[in-house]
C-alpha cells in the first residue's frame, strides 16, 4: 500500500537543512551490540521471481502471463542471491491473500473483483494467515509444505527468512481454512450490533450494508472483463470500517477498500482500553516487557496476531516485516514483539513507521529492531539523484538519528517505491550507484535491495491495476531484466545485457564488502561540511565521510553528478588524524570496490590531504593500507 507523508517529509527536511548551518562537523559513535557485521535484506516479490513468461498482457491471467512458484527458488537461485552479498531474504506476498482465480476445488472460496485490487491481488489484503498463496504452489493441496521446503532450502543456503505480517487490516472476506486447533477467524466472535467492543476484531457501521466504491478515471475491475462476481456489489452486513480507517459504509475509491481495519482496543473516540506501559519502560529489555503483559488482560486482536507470529516462527521463519506499524498502538508491539523475542531472541523485526516523532517509541517501547529510513535518508537522497537536491542535506540526517542510526534500515527501492531507472525517479539505473554506496556505508543499519534493482529494472510494464514505474504487486507480470538473468531458470545471467551484468557486478562487490567490513559497524564522522568550507573544487554534488575501527580505516566519497568529473585535494580533519594515530608522512589508500584506484594521503603540519579525481557517478571506498 502507498503511504507517503509528503508534507511531513518536507517539514523534516527543512528542519534538517537549518541544522546544517550550526553543525560544521559531525562525529557519531555507531558501535552496535546487535551484530558483528552488516545485514543485507533481499526483498523479492515471490510470485514474480521465477516467472519466465514474457507476454505481459495488461490484466492477463495466470495462464496468459505466467507466475513464479516457491519451487523456482532452487538451490542454484538461492546460492546466487547469497553470493550477491545477502544475509536475509524477504519473501513478499506469502500469506494467502485475495486472488481472482478459481480454487474452489481445493475448498478455497472465490474472491470478488469489486474488492480486490488487480487480478493477482494485493499481498496486503490477507485472507488466511495460517496458509500461503495458492498461486505459489505447484501442488495447491501441498502449498504449505512447499513453502516449508523453501524455508529449509533458504536456510541451507545461509539465508534467513522474513515474511510479511499486516497487523492493521485484513481482506474483507477473511476466511481461515487450516487454522490450528483452538484458533478462530477474525470477527468470528464479534458483537456486530455495536460499532466498537474492546474484544471485537473489527469496527462496524451498525445497520448499514457495505457498498462498493464509485470508481473513477474509467477504472473497471479486471479491466472490464466479465466475471460472475463483478457486479459492483459485495455482501457485508453490517459494513466494517475500511483498512485506512474510513468509517463510511461506502468508502472512497482511494481508500483501502479491499481491506477492513483491525480493532486493537482503541475506541472510536480514541480511548485506549488496555494497560499503559509504566514510565521509563522504554529502557527495559524485551524480557521485562514480556513479564509485564503476563498478568494483563489484552484485546482479542492482540492475541490473534501474536499467535500468528508464533505459528510462523515455529515453521522456521526468522523474522517479519510489519506493514504500517504506526497505525497500531505501540503497546501492542511491546506485547507482540516481546513474545516473539522470547521464542527467538535473534528474530529480525522490521516495520514501516513514517512519522519521525514516533521512531524512538516504536524502537524502544515497541521493541522493533528496524524501521524504514524513508522520510529522511531515502527522500533526501532521491532528490540528490534527481538532480535538484544537495548532498549538504545528508549529514544532518545522521546527526538527527545518531542515537537510533543502527535501527533505521536503508533502501533505494522496495515494492512501494518507484524503480530508480523509471523516468519518474531517476531515469537511469546508474544514478543509483553513488546513492547505494552512501546508503550502505554511512551507518551500521541494515541495507535492503529490491529484486531487479541490481539489473536496473525500470518497472515500465503496464500490468493492469495501477501504473508503471513500480513493478506491479497486483497483477501477473514478468520482470524483463530479472527474466534475462533467470535465463530459463538456469539463474546464470545467460540472457542479461552487458550493462545488466556490469550493474549486478557493482552491487555484488559493494554488498559483499559491507557484510565483511569491521569499520562499517563502528565509528563514523562526517567530513563533507569541512571540505565544503575548506576545499577548492569540492561541491554539493559530492559527499564524503570516514568510517573506522581498530582494524580498518575508510574514506568514502561519492559523486552524484552524472555529467561532471571532480578533482580536488580532499582534506581530513585534525581530530581524525589523531584518532587514526597518523604521524607526518605518506599513507596509501586503495579503493575496495574495484581494486584499481589508489591515492596517497599526505600528513604534514597537522593537515592531511588526499588527491582524488572522481568521475561522473563514481564512488570510492578507500582503505588505509
Amino acid at each position: 500500500m502507498r503511504k507517503i507523508y509528503s508534507l511531513l517529509s518536507a517539514l523534516i527536511l527543512s528542519i534538517l537543512i537549518g541544522c546544517t548551518q550550526e553543525k560544521k562537523e559531525t562525529e557519531v559513535s555507531m558501535k552496535s551490540t546487535n551484530t558483528a557485521k552488516k545485514t543485507v535484506v533481499y526483498q523479492v516479490f515471490t510470485r514474480l521471481f521465477g516467472n519466465t513468461n514474457t507476454t505481459n498482457k495488461p490484466w492477463g491471467t495466470l495462464e496468459e502471463n505466467g507466475v513464479g512458484k516457491f519451487n523456482d527458488f532452487t538451490d542454484k537461485a538461492l546460492s546466487e542471491i547469497k553470493d550477491l552479498g545477502v544475509t536475509h531474504i524477504w519473501y513478499t506476498g506469502v500469506p494467502h491473500h485475495d486472488v481472482i482465480r478459481d480454487y474452489t476445488k481445493y475448498g478455497i472460496s472465490n474472491d470478488d473483483p469489486d474488492v480486490v485490487k488487480g487480478r493477482a491481488g494485493s499481498p496486503y489484503a490477507v485472507k488466511d494467515y495460517y496458509n500461503v498463496n495458492p498461486d505459489l504452489a505447484v501442488n495447491v493441496e501441498n502449498r504449505l509444505q512447499e513453502f516449508e521446503q523453501l524455508i529449509e532450502r533458504s536456510r541451507k543456503n545461509d539465508l534467513k527468512v522474513i515474511i510479511d505480517i499486516v497487523p492493521n487490516h485484513v481482506a474483507r472476506n477473511y476466511e481461515g481454512l487450516t487454522n490450528p486447533e483452538g484458533i478462530k477467524d477474525f470477527g468470528a466472535d464479534d458483537n456486530i450490533s455495536v460499532e466498537y467492543d474492546v474484544n471485537n476484531n473489527f469496527y462496524y457501521v451498525p445497520n448499514k450494508a457495505f457498498e462498493v466504491p464509485d470508481f473513477v478515471n474509467d477504472y473497471q475491475p479486471l479491466g472490464g472483463e466479465e466475471n460472475a462476481l463483478s457486479d459492483h456489489k459485495f455482501d457485508e452486513k453490517p459494513a466494517k470500517w475500511t483498512g485506512n480507517g474510513s468509517r463510511s459504509p461506502k468508502p472512497n475509491s482511494n481508500d483501502w477498500y479491499e481491506t477492513v481495519k483491525i480493532n486493537y482496543g482503541i475506541s472510536p473516540d480514541g480511548k485506549k482500553d488496555f494497560d499503559a506501559l509504566p514510565a521509563g519502560f522504554e529502557n527495559e529489555d524485551y524480557k521485562k516487557h514480556f513479564e509485564f503483559w503476563q498478568d494483563k488482560t489484552v484485546p482479542n486482536s492482540w492475541i490473534k496476531f501474536r499467535d500468528i507470529a508464533l505459528y510462523w516462527l515455529e515453521k522456521g521463519v526468522d523474522g517479519f516485516r510489519f506493514d504500517m506499524a504506526e497505525m497500531v498502538p505501540v503497546e501492542f508491539w511491546s506485547f507482540m514483539n516481546s513474545a516473539i523475542k522470547m521464542k527467538n531472541p535473534e528474530a529480525f523485526l522490521l516495520a514501516e513507521v513514517y512519522n519521525p516523532s514516533l521512531y524512538r517509541d516504536y524502537i524502544r517501547k515497541g521493541k522493533m529492531d528496524y524501521l524504514y529510513d524513508k522520510v529522511q535518508l531515502y527522500d533526501t537522497i532521491k532528490h540528490v539523484m534527481q538532480g535538484h537536491g544537495l548532498t549538504d542535506n545528508i549529514p544532518p540526517i545522521q546527526e538527527d538519528l545518531k542515537d537510533i542510526e543502527h535501527n533505521m534500515l536503508h533502501f533505494l527501492e522496495n515494492h512501494d517505491e518507484q524503480r530508480i531507472a523509471s523516468p519518474e525517479f531517476a531515469g537511469n539505473a546508474l544514478k543509483g550507484k553513488p546513492a547505494m554506496v552512501v546508503s550502505t556505508t554511512i551507518s551500521t543499519a541494515p541495507t535492503m535491495v529490491y529484486f531487479g534493482q541490481e539489473f536496473g529494472e525500470d518497472g515500465s510494464e503496464n500490468a493492469g491495476f495501477g501504473s508503471p514505474s513500480r513493478t506491479s504487486i497486483f497483477d501477473y507480470v514478468g520482470v524483463p531484466s530479472l527474466q534475462r538473468w533467470v535465463n530459463d531458470k538456469k539463474f546464470d545471467g545467460g540472457q542479461s545485457t552487458k550493462e545488466e551484468k556490469s550493474l549486478r557486478d557493482f552491487y555484488k562487490r559493494l554488498l559483499n564488502f559491507t557484510i565483511n567490513s569491521d569499520a562499517l559497524m563502528d565509528e563514523y564522522q562526517d567530513i563533507h561540511q569541512f571540505n565544503r568550507e575548506n576545499t577548492e573544487g569540492y561541491t554539493e554534488k559530492v559527499l564524503s565521510f570516514v568510517r573506522y575501527s581498530e582494524t580498518e580505516k575508510l574514506i568514502i566519497i561519492s559523486n552524484f553528478n552524472a555529467e561532471n568529473e571532480y578533482g580536488f585535494e580532499l582534506q581530513i580533519p585534525e581530530n581524525i588524524i589523531k584518532k587514526w594515530n597518523l604521524k607526518e608522512g605518506e599513507y596509501q589508500f586503495k579503493d575496495q570496490l574495484y581494486n584499481e584506484y589508489s591515492s596517497t594521503l599526505i600528513v604534514k603540519n597537522k593537515q592531511a590531504k588526499i588527491r582524488l579525481d572522481v568521475k561522473p557517478l563514481e564512488s570510492f571506498i578507500l582503505k588505509l593500507q
